[in-house]
């Protein structure tokens, strides 16, 4: 796994990828730290951070498009296939080679309420909880790329579903906020989303009787609890939405209160997309 650690490391700074992603990060915090801070004369640096995390929606798909995309498209993935090693220390190896280049401009930016300090009062605990919060949204955000990109061979259809996917989760709250609260229409959201867990299914394994399967099981499922106990689908889809809206648990643990459950979630989070991504991985290599 280190082999893999190191290598992925250096290539991201061989080339123009690496670089790149951490000028842009820091650029685009240093506008927001001068806007906010500087000359709005606002002393919460928790403040700047929740107003730069739309920034991921670019930075993520950028950092992660080329993980396993460019493997299989220039066939390097048989390389790593033959390695004396698991797939997912394989996985885990890229995984940790983002974060790390992730973790460069966070710790750059670590040194921000230190300088803000000179210019009035900070506090600082609720400051470096939030900065420890956006690594971990970070972290959770970019295992969703990651395997996002183990399913296409082309780095520009990883991207463009990675920041599809993004803007979906950023947008989650707004969107639970316009699905109505009736009984049928959260029948109906489930079983769309059902039909999301066929189709990732047949994406993993390629198998369509198990897709199709697990879809009928679950659609199976929804309808018996909905002619036996229909009030409990009222609101259900857009409470379960506002639940699971990644961004908003990020939100939470800006306020200077240390939300284990929100820790949890985000971390849980990145080890379910590490896991589809091993799957992903697994299903190619006897493909």
């Amino acid at each position: 796994m280190l082999s893999i650690f190191k290598r992925e490391f250096k290539s991201y700074f061989t080339g123009v990828i690496g670089a790149l992603f951490i000028a842009f990060l820091l650029c685009f915090t240093g506008i927001y730290v001068t806007s906010i801070n500087l000359r709005g004369g606002y002393a919460s640096f928790e403040y700047v951070l929740s107003n730069i995390i739309i920034v991921f929606l670019l930075i993520v798909p950028l950092l992660t498009m080329r993980s396993f995309a460019e493997e299989k498209h220039t066939k390097t993935d048989q390389l790593l296939y033959s390695l004396p090693m698991s797939v997912g220390e394989v996985v885990m190896g890229k995984y940790l080679a983002m974060l790390a280049v992730f973790a460069i401009p966070v710790l750059i930016m670590a040194l921000y309420p230190f300088l803000l300090s000179a210019f009035g009062y900070m506090a600082y605990k609720s400051a470096y909880l939030a900065l420890f919060a956006f690594f971990i949204l970070g972290a959770a955000l970019i295992a969703l790329g990651m395997f996002m990109s183990s399913l296409t061979e082309s780095q520009v259809i990883a991207a463009v579903i990675s920041f599809g996917a993004l803007l979906l989760m950023y947008m989650m709250k707004g969107v639970a906020s316009l699905i109505p609260s009736d009984n049928l229409t959260s029948l109906i959201c489930f079983g769309v989303l059902a039909l999301i867990v066929g189709a990732v299914t047949y994406a993993l394994t390629k198998n369509t009787a198990a897709s199709v399967g697990i879809f009928c099981l679950l659609a199976a499922a929804l309808i018996v609890l909905y002619l036996i106990k229909p009030e409990i689908f009222g609101g259900l889809f857009p409470a379960l939405l506002t639940y699971l809206a990644v961004f908003d648990r990020f939100i939470e643990l800006t306020g200077g209160i240390f939300d284990v459950t929100a820790i949890v979630y985000l971390v849980t989070f990145a080890a379910f997309f590490i896991y589809l991504t091993v799957q992903s991985v697994e299903k190619r290599r006897w493909s």
